[in-house]
């Protein structure tokens, strides 16, 4: 494997550097971390352990690279999970490898399939989607499993939404045949354009939560405003103890 920086931001071992540093190997898990996924997993275990196993953990959103900042006076960027699929097919088309997306509905994959086929029509691309449950039973996990192993995928996708998708990752781990393992969740509506991705304007502003926010108020209020005073509470929490 090739080596990396990577920062110690909030007790997690967050990516610091440039997507072309991956890691090279198989079964390489990729993770991200936000405020709102750090504020599930200080109440989730499960979900905690799962995200500090991760092989890479970039910092997606600007809480974290706020945090960074504020904490530790360093300033990393932030890569979003729109910005690692990005990066993949990119580097697949000019490879002519193979990807596999696990999740979302029949309908979303098929339009990811057919926007493939005309953007990257030199990735060899798979797809399954499993039943849309709280929990998935031992036959839903073996279904899963056999679907990703027979394509053997260079790069395999997850969009399950978190913490489920970590979780499942981090159980299924050594079961699976992929070359990287990456959990992207709301990145499969954004790509197949069911759920419209806020523009550049408002991601180069550090401001595509909030685009998030005023198409989607009453899904997103808890995610960005409920848990982002909770986040700034661990915040100043972490400030007092470290001073």
């Amino acid at each position: 494997m090739n080596t990396f920086s990577t920062l110690k931001c909030l007790n997690y071992q967050v990516f610091a550097d440039t997507l072309h540093k991956l890691p090279i190997g198989h079964g390489i898990v990729i993770n991200t971390l936000n405020q709102y996924s750090y504020c599930l997993a200080e109440k989730d275990a499960a979900f905690k352990k799962a995200l500090k196993a991760s092989d890479v953990l970039l910092p997606d959103g600007v809480g974290i690279t706020f945090a960074a900042k504020f904490l530790y006076g360093k300033k990393i960027k932030k890569i979003a999970g729109a910005d690692l699929h990005a990066h993949f097919l990119q580097h697949l088309e000019k490879t002519k490898g193979s990807c596999f997306y696990l999740g979302a509905s029949v309908a979303t994959l098929d339009k990811i399939k057919a926007k493939m086929a005309l953007e990257y029509p030199n990735i060899k691309v798979g797809t399954f989607s499993p039943p849309f449950k709280k929990a998935f039973s031992a036959e839903d996990n073996a279904a899963m499993l056999n679907q990703v192993n027979t394509f053997k995928p260079d790069v395999l996708f997850i969009g399950m939404t978190a913490p489920k998708q970590e979780k499942w990752s981090f159980e299924q781990k050594e079961l699976l045949d992929a070359g990287y393992i990456c959990a992207i969740g709301a990145v499969f509506d954004f790509y197949a354009g069911t759920v419209a991705r806020p523009n550049k304007i408002w991601q180069n502003l550090g401001l595509e939560w909030l685009g998030r926010f005023v198409k989607e108020p009453k899904r997103m209020y808890t995610r960005y405003v409920t848990n982002g005073f909770v986040f700034l509470g661990y915040l100043a929490t972490a400030k007092f103890k470290k001073n």
